[in-house]
């Protein structure tokens, strides 16, 4: 795997680019705050998540097809 870096505008001087990493890391550092619009969720709400991925083709098509379904209906 290779790493990829593109520049976009001006590019930064060293100095610029030491402040902005140790922003970074500081950031990545700190707890995780939770608010209204993104609570703490429980074990039960958790648990209703599925995944994303899906077993088999076909059940990705049925899938599609139940979400289509359910679009069509509503227009």
């Amino acid at each position: 795997m290779a790493i990829v870096r593109h520049t976009v505008g001006r590019e930064l001087t060293p100095e610029k680019e030491a402040a902005l990493r140790a922003q970074i890391r500081a950031a990545a550092k700190r707890p995780y705050t939770y608010d209204p619009d993104c609570p703490l969720l429980t074990e039960e709400q958790l648990a209703e998540f599925r995944p994303v991925h899906f077993a088999t083709m076909e059940e990705r098509a049925r899938a599609m097809q139940e979400h289509e379904q359910e679009v069509f209906a509503h227009a």
